[in-house]
């Protein structure tokens, strides 16, 4: 059955086995070719005097990546998402989805537009385009400290501008151009998985299937993930919608609505979303479903806007909580139009695969 907002919903497609997409076979990323200072930047060294008068050498972009982290969720976007489609004792995903590895990348590039390393191009023309079919740019080319969020960043600064639809298709590997094959993202299920495990949230452990050994990574804190059903179910079946701060998501962090929208949005695209709502009834969960439906539709164009004839039995505070958040970053623009474009891009996620 297909959605209102061009999903198509395969139930519990994140909910039996698996791994990555042949990941393996994948080629590396390209690096930068002008020798730009992302590759190349030599230690930039401060000095504090010290009790004993001696003097100790820092780094300032520590303390600078330290102060920005603070501002951020403790897991990325693509993290929750996976989260949602692992198994908590298993710990793999499905073998048959075919949607959360594009959904993955999709979030990647929604990571860096919310941390203001990307936007639209600013030129007055770009509207004449589709959301996704607009060009985005590098505007801070400053590493985030996530390894993918990095390696995506050095690769759309070392290339020619690109449009959104157009870094989605290349991070997931879909392109038959070969000179464009190497932006392809290696193993990303896999390094996310990983990611995971050094913040205490996953373990690893080796798990045999049949033919072959396969790493997978079971739930160790249960808290992060208990966390993200609570948010899920909020967003899906409140009527208001509150989200009350966490070590997962500070008090303090930007965009903390919109964020847990596009969250939801995009565990939906990745067919994950029902792992965090089967102690719903039937009724509840068509209701959720029929909700992201509306959700999708709202946020995936630019200005933001509630369609007419919504429900509004469900999240009727989220509107104004998200326009609240986008009027309090009105120079943001040019990176909320980011966050549009790929969701217009995860509505219609199944005709593209």
């Amino acid at each position: 059955m297909a959605s209102a907002g061009g999903l198509t919903r395969r139930r519990g497609g994140g909910r039996v086995a698996g791994g990555d997409d042949n990941d393996d076979s994948r080629v590396s990323s390209p690096v930068s070719r002008n020798g730009s200072a992302l590759d190349h930047r030599g230690p930039e060294a401060s000095f504090t005097n010290s009790e004993n008068g001696h003097k100790i050498a820092f780094d300032p972009r520590d303390l600078s990546e330290t102060e920005e982290r603070s501002k951020q969720p403790k897991l990325t976007l693509m993290e929750e998402v996976l989260l949602l489609g692992l198994k908590d004792k298993q710990g793999y995903l499905s073998f048959w989805n075919e949607n959360i590895s594009y959904a993955l990348r999709g979030c990647i590039v929604i990571e860096l537009a919310l941390r203001g390393r990307i936007s639209m191009q600013k030129d007055s023309s770009r509207r004449r385009f589709p959301l996704a079919d607009r060009v985005i740019e590098v505007i801070d080319d400053t590493l985030t400290g996530e390894v993918l969020l990095d390696e995506a960043l050095k690769m759309m600064k070392s290339s020619e501008k690109m449009s959104v639809n157009s870094w989605i298709d290349l991070m997931s590997g879909e392109t038959w151009n070969l000179m464009k094959i190497g932006y392809q993202l290696k193993q990303v299920r896999e390094r996310l998985a990983k990611g995971l495990v050094d913040k205490g949230i996953l373990r690893t452990e080796k798990r045999n299937f049949l033919l072959f050994d396969m790493a997978t990574h079971p739930v160790a804190d249960g808290g992060a993930k208990d966390d993200l059903h609570r948010r899920v179910r909020n967003i899906c079946s409140s009527r208001t919608v509150i989200l009350p701060g966490n070590q997962w998501l500070p008090e303090d962090a930007e965009f903390r609505y919109l964020r847990t929208v596009v969250m939801v949005c995009a565990a939906y695209a990745a067919n994950v979303l029902e792992n965090a709502l089967v102690t719903m009834s039937h009724e509840a969960r068509e209701r959720a479903f029929a909700q992201v439906d509306e959700l999708l539709a709202e946020y995936s164009q630019w200005p933001f806007a509630r369609r007419p004839g919504g429900s509004q039995a469900i999240g009727a505070n989220l509107a104004q909580a998200i326009n609240d958040e986008v009027n309090k970053a009105k120079d943001r623009e040019l990176q909320l139009e980011i966050v549009a474009a790929c969701l217009s891009v995860f509505t219609r996620l199944d005709s593209l695969l």
